[in-house]
């Protein structure tokens, strides 16, 4: 499987697994069809399931790698060791691969969040050193959001995690985490389909004889951003790593990109939540 390197020099898969939502069975199969990578979250509140479906696969646990993010109601030095402590609990290892931070801000009320994330961030580092957490990231941090941090912090964020698909591609933020080294990934990386209907995607799909799915993963792999898509069947996912196999032209890239806006998920770190119908 193509890999990304971080920028502290552990390799990680082209393509992971999202397990926001996913049932125990989705998770049971992805082992099944060859996923190694495992996005989780304390919010997700499926971090035991995880653990229990990872433990119990009879593969030795340096041959996945886990990562989970820390909720914004635990921002804090205290707050995020402890969290951290429950979040190895639930997932029975002794460390994760990578650890996030789930959002910037704990609301949108609190002046604080900077002095916040300094603290959590001083955290995660003292796990980092003890060699309970192989790579830090930020997750839904905006570069304001992100600089803060990497302006003053000890060891640089590894990852970042943004909403990443055609039609939304955040290319300032992507462009900045590129400047710094920082491997973006990308979280509802189809849009959760809200966009595989599109005249474009469907166009190039038929053209590279291809799923849409198929197109937006490549899209992002393309664009050296690592897509974390959930499928729920062993044949989608089996043919989500199948965007492994092939190559977009620069043309078609470049069409891509240059898509109008669609498909925003509706959340955005420094504003209310949109609901998107």
């Amino acid at each position: 499987m193509l890999h990304f390197e971080l920028n502290n020099g552990i390799k990680i898969p082209a393509l992971g697994f999202g397990t926001y939502k996913a049932s125990r069975e989705a998770v049971e199969l992805a082992v099944e069809a060859g996923y190694r990578y495992f996005d989780t979250a304390e919010f997700y509140g499926n971090e035991a399931m995880l653990g229990e479906v990872l433990n119990g696969s009879g593969r030795p646990r340096d041959e996945f790698m886990i990562a989970s993010k820390l909720w914004k109601a635990n921002l804090g030095y205290e707050s995020t060791l402890t969290a951290f402590n429950r979040t190895l609990e639930n997932l029975g290892t002794d460390y994760l691969d990578v650890y996030l931070i789930h959002w910037p801000r704990p609301d949108l009320v609190r002046q604080d969040w900077k002095e916040l994330d300094r603290e959590t961030w001083r955290a995660m580092e003292e796990l980092y050193h003890q060699g309970k957490i192989r790579a830090l990231g930020l997750s839904n941090f905006l570069p304001h959001h992100a600089e803060n941090i990497v302006a003053c912090c000890e060891v640089k964020p590894s990852v970042a995690q943004l909403e990443f698909h055609p039609g939304y591609t955040q290319t300032f933020a992507l462009n900045y985490y590129r400047a710094k080294n920082i491997q973006v990934q990308a979280w509802s990386p189809t849009a959760r389909g809200r966009i595989l209907d599109d005249v474009l995607i469907r166009e190039l799909a038929a053209k590279y004889r291809v799923s849409a799915v198929q197109l937006c993963l490549r899209f992002c792999v393309q664009e050296g951003v690592m897509p974390l898509p959930k499928a729920s069947s062993l044949e989608r996912l089996r043919e989500n790593l199948e965007c492994l196999n092939f190559e977009l032209s620069a043309e078609d890239m470049m069409r891509m990109e240059n898509m109008p806006p669609i498909g925003w998920g509706g959340e955005h770190p420094d504003r209310e939540r949109v609901k998107i119908v």
